[in-house]
């Protein structure tokens, strides 16, 4: 069963920054992509940004130039550099995996972390 865990979440001040990190428990090469999602109170949980086995990377419009995804192929990690926070990034912040078997697409989440940004 593939494991995700999630750490880096915290509380800051609007303009901050904040660095999560997802570690997985096997290869990250074996999934087609990665991604951070991320669920604020009554909304739909909502895609952030995400990288493919490729390495190429897709964000949300509203965390464009603020935030960027990287992976560490050795440590099977990847993590989610937040800058210039703002209160409207408050929300839980999941890290998901996308695996594709004999057609057939698999996701796998973690437990989420908690952000808040104060303004």
């Amino acid at each position: 069963q593939v494991q995700l865990v999630e750490s880096g979440g915290g509380s800051v001040q609007a303009g901050g920054s904040l660095r999560l990190s997802c570690a997985a428990s096997e290869s990250i090469f074996k999934f087609n992509a990665m991604g951070w999602y991320r669920q604020a109170p009554g909304k739909q949980r909502e895609l952030v940004a995400t990288i493919s086995s490729d390495g190429s990377t897709n964000y949300t419009d509203s965390v464009k130039g603020r935030f960027a995804i990287s992976r560490d192929v050795a440590k099977n990690t990847v993590d989610l550099q937040m800058n210039s926070l703002k209160p409207e990034d408050t929300a839980v912040y999941y890290c998901r995996a996308r695996r594709v078997l004999a057609g057939n697409p698999y996701h796998y989440w973690g437990q989420g972390t908690q952000v808040t940004v104060s303004s």
